[in-house]
């Protein structure tokens, strides 16, 4: 987040300004007003400690304005510190455009702020949580990380330090309420506060608090798995109010009380169901004491009602006799509220939480009382399901965003580590934001760690959006490694910790396969896997250029999620290679599924460093959650290694060959095999694997009946040395124009003869070629960044989103809240410079993100048109398919998997040659990544062709 005092902060002397070092030694003291409110006192408190860190010497903490040294730090909140107040009224402190707002602070210095001081650096905020921030900015600016004790991130040691003159102003942030919950939090968060504070008690919440201060967040809905927040540790809900932190429940744990409460007591409640219809006063009493003893706290009363345990409310019979039950609770609820907190419920911060089967009511039209924020959930996989209408915009209270970077539960469970890419995230909060639903925004966050980056993202954008637009993300990210590492390795460890997160959105671990990635098309589990090795080269090399001090804290933020990932996406590949090359005869079946085992032991390795040895031991359980083997929608009990296969060998001999293209392998397949046709503009080699099926090593010859075929020996994607690959490529130059065909012979004990086919272009084919997309045979593709030109029709255009999804960018209609267009020849177009082959009837695949229904009514429409015909519309959300994409339904568990949604488009070619491919856009929100253009036989893929 961007800082009123980014550009104060001085480590040298050079420029006029308040000295936090003194120039004869030690440190300017902190005053802070005994009257001013806890959470004040305490973040100064913290400060003090925080220049220690930095300097080697805490700051002395002062009380007594009567004892002041000559130059100090004055921390406190207007109408609470009499010392602020009165320099406030002595004109020496002007606080104009910060009175009276939320959350604001200046940070001034001042020359003769009172008697006996010379100069003052004064943090005073508009109120509690406005000082807080106040105070934890300047600790940021110093040098302390917000992660300095949950990332064990060192403090980088200063002799000097002083902040310019000047005065600084923070002002309010864009979304009122912005916090986390803790959820899902078993194994990991529960068996880690269990060995380290004897539970979810006043001791983890006030670390976990102090957190949430210092990243700028104010709302918590606390762990809930076998959880009580306020009676765990009656301590908590006091802790809480002294830190500043509003308080809340979770979507299904209504009237300020856990589920686990219910649970535990129920049979003091009634009938002990927990069912309104049946047990009336019994479940009003258990609001009413959730009420009571939250009456002197600050927070955010979830309202509403739920099944018992997160599922769905018992129906009444109908839903419209639901809605009218729901609405007698919500009334009921709000007389208790005013009871109970002694004020009308108007003037207590209430939400009413849609998640999953709770859109429905509101659909079905229940009235809720405008003071009340409603919150939209997503899909529990990042992906928004409603934003509020034009007509809904207005209420007092607002409407929120309930948002997932972890889930346990539909579609799938994902809970082990960061797969929350921060291009995504800001795409779909952007449209929260733009459309007005910034009253809250809540994160469910799992454990907290591993997700360190998305979590600071997430907040950053809530206190204010502008400050990490689409274009500043990559900077915001690189801001963010040199707070954590310094500048030296800062846009290393920026990329690393951007692309690990791309490559997990692409399938989050937890939905890998064996055969996720293709082995036989393009290259695809291959090329997969040169991209993660890749990957965890470059995160080993900056581990080994840290400092030691450094290096648990990259390993828990960087380096364990690539190593982890990278090892495991090699675990399926290569499970994928043992099932396959057994079905081919190979003798490295074997190696395989020994590369699977050691893998499968590599994960735990990796982990048991994670939890014994980083940090000495630390964060003992925060990686036990189970990850590999998923055979539901939730985690295994325990890891299962993927399956493997093994040979006879010992009367096997010969060898073998597979082509590119082909899951088959020769002899003893009755069709020749044959080699992807090659052609001279996509200009793309393509090759063929000779492998042993016996216990010895083979040698043969491979070779070409044609001059113009060349053939170079490599290594095979295999865990053999053994396995050898030839590529084969064409010397243009010296092939004839026109289709001609060839053979390629493996030579050894037998012979295997292996057709091939090049197509060399015509010199007015190549001409019209030069610059576009496609060939003269195959499918191809077209990033969606590659367009020719782009048009903006009435202020709307196409932006590119940088780094999104499968692609270096992807396109979006901007702004994102524009009006739908009826006329795709009217419309902001994007047009793309392709050479089709021939003429004749062609696929056109759009993959976009798998955006929702967001506003109800727009279908997520697109259109796609060839030259001058006549564009082909196509809409997500018709009457026919709408049930399957929406959420839950039949193809939002693959769309959400693979974090992206295909539309098919047909078009039709009337000629060979040079076209223009046109994307109109009809609906905003759309997200494009990749269009894949083909006719024929499709080759399956995850990626499908490259470009």
């Amino acid at each position: 987040m961007r800082s009123p005092l980014a550009a104060a902060l001085r480590t040298d002397r050079h420029a006029p300004g308040f000295d936090i070092t003194l120039p004869a030694g030690g440190v300017a003291p902190i005053f802070v007003d005994p009257s001013d409110l806890p959470g004040v006192r305490r973040a100064a408190a913290d400060l003090a400690a925080d220049i220690g860190r930095v300097t080697g010497t805490d700051a002395r903490l002062l009380t007594d304005p009567q004892s002041l040294a000559d130059r100090v730090i004055l921390i406190g909140s207007l109408g609470n510190s009499p010392a602020i107040d009165r320099l406030v009224a002595a004109g020496k402190l002007s606080v104009h455009d910060i009175a009276g707002k939320w959350e604001t602070f200046v940070v001034q210095t001042i020359a003769d702020p009172m008697p006996g001081v010379g100069e003052a650096l004064v943090i005073v905020g508009s109120d509690k949580r406005g000082t807080i921030y106040g105070v934890y900015e300047v600790s940021r600016m110093i040098g302390v990380s917000p992660w300095y004790w949950w990332a064990d991130v060192p403090v980088a040691r200063q002799s000097r330090l002083r902040i310019a003159s000047g005065r600084y102003v923070q002002e309010p942030p864009a979304v009122k309420y912005r916090g986390i919950f803790l959820n899902d939090e078993a194994p990991c968060l529960s068996g880690w506060t269990t060995e380290k504070f004897g539970g979810m008690n006043s001791k983890f919440y006030g670390r976990l608090f102090e957190l949430l201060l210092r990243l700028r967040a104010n709302y918590l809905w606390p762990a809930m798995w076998n959880n009580a927040f306020a009676v765990d540790d009656p301590a908590n809900a006091r802790l809480a109010e002294d830190y500043g932190i509003v308080m809340g429940t979770s979507h299904h744990e209504p009237m300020m009380r856990a589920h686990k409460e219910w649970t535990d007591n129920r049979q003091h409640y009634g009938n002990a169901e927990w069912n309104y219809a049946t047990n009336r006063p019994a479940v009003q009493k258990f609001f009413a004491e959730g009420i009571e003893r939250n009456a002197h706290n600050e927070l955010i009363v979830t309202i509403g009602m739920r099944g018992d345990g997160d599922v769905a409310l018992e129906s009444t019979g109908s839903l419209q006799s639901d809605v009218k039950l729901l609405e007698e609770i919500i009334t009921d609820q709000r007389r208790i509220i005013t009871e109970g907190m002694g004020r009308p419920a108007e003037r207590v911060p209430q939400v009413w939480v849609l998640f999953t089967e709770v859109y429905k009511y509101y659909d079905a039209g229940l009235k809720l009382p405008d003071d009340v924020t409603l919150m939209f959930a997503d899909d529990n996989v990042g992906n928004l399901r409603r934003l509020p209408l034009p007509s809904e915009r207005g209420r007092p209270g607002g409407f929120g965003i309930y948002f997932h970077m972890d889930m346990h539960g539909g579609p799938f469970s994902y809970q082990w580590i960061n797969a929350n890419p921060l291009p995504k995230i800001w795409e779909q909060m952007n449209l929260a934001n733009q459309y007005g639903a910034n009253e809250i925004w809540i994160a469910n966050v799992g454990d907290l760690k591993p997700l360190e980056l998305p979590i600071e993202f997430f907040l950053a954008m809530a206190w204010r959006p502008s400050d990490v637009g689409k274009d500043k993300i990559a900077g915001w990210t690189r801001d963010w490694a040199e707070r954590q590492f310094g500048s030296e390795h800062a846009a290393e460890i920026a990329f690393l910790a951007a692309r690990y997160a791309k490559y997990n959105a692409w399938r989050k671990p937890e939905q890998l396969k064996p055969e996720t990635y293709s082995l036989e098309n393009y290259r695809e589990a291959e090329r997969v896997c040169d991209a993660w090795s890749a990957l965890e080269r470059r995160a080993d090399a900056v581990n080994a250029a840290l400092r030691p001090d450094q290096q648990d804290a990259f390993y828990q933020l960087v380096l364990y999620p690539v190593r982890a990932c990278s090892n495991l996406t090699q675990m399926y590949v290569a499970a994928a290679r043992n099932a396959r090359f057994a079905n081919q005869a190979r003798a490295s079946t074997r190696a395989e599924a020994d590369e699977v085992r050691r893998r499968f032991r590599r994960d735990h390795e990796l982990r048991d460093q994670y939890n014994h040895t980083m940090a000495g031991g630390k964060w003992n359980h925060m990686m036990d959650q189970t990850h590999i083997g998923y055979f539901d929608w939730y985690p295994p009990q325990a890891d299962v290694m993927p399956a493997v296969a093994d040979l006879d060998l010992e009367t096997a001999t010969g060898f073998g060959v597979a082509v590119d293209g082909d899951a088959r392998s020769w002899p003893n397949y009755y069709l020749p095999p044959a080699l992807p046709v090659l052609d001279s503009i996509s200009a793309r080699p393509t090759y063929l694997e000779v492998f042993p099926r016996g216990a010895q090593p083979v040698a043969v010859t491979v070779t070409a009946n044609r001059p113009w075929v060349v053939i170079r020996e490599g290594n095979a994607f295999s865990a053999s040395s053994r396995d050898r690959r030839y590529w084969i490529d064409i010397d243009w130059s010296r092939a004839p124009i026109g289709r001609a065909d060839a053979t390629v012979t493996v030579q050894g004990d037998e012979k295997i003869d292996v057709k091939l086919t090049a197509i060399r272009a015509t010199p007015l084919q190549t001409k019209e070629a030069r610059g576009a997309f496609g060939g003269l045979d195959g499918a191809f593709s077209i990033p969606a960044t590659a367009y020719a030109r782009a048009s903006t029709v009435r202020g709307t255009r196409w932006e590119e989103i940088p780094d999104y999804g499968r692609v270096a960018g992807a396109m979006s209609p901007f702004p994102v809240d524009a009006a739908s267009f009826t006329d795709p020849t009217a419309s902001p177009c994007l047009e793309y410079d392709i050479f089709l082959p021939g003429a004749g009837k062609y696929d056109v695949a759009l993959v976009t993100g798998p955006t929702l229904e967001v506003i109800p009514g727009r279908k997520l429409s697109v259109a796609v048109g060839l030259g001058d015909g006549v564009p082909v519309v196509k809409a997500v959300f018709t009457p026919e398919d709408s049930e399957a994409q929406d959420f839950l339904g039949s193809a939002h568990a693959a769309n959400s998997a693979n974090n992206a949604r295909t539309m098919h488009f047909p078009v039709n070619a009337d000629r060979a040659g040079r076209h223009v491919l046109k994307v109109a856009m009809i609906d905003p929100t759309l997200v494009l990544q990749t269009t894949i253009v083909s006719s024929g036989v499709h080759r399956p893929s995850f990626f499908g062709p490259p470009a």
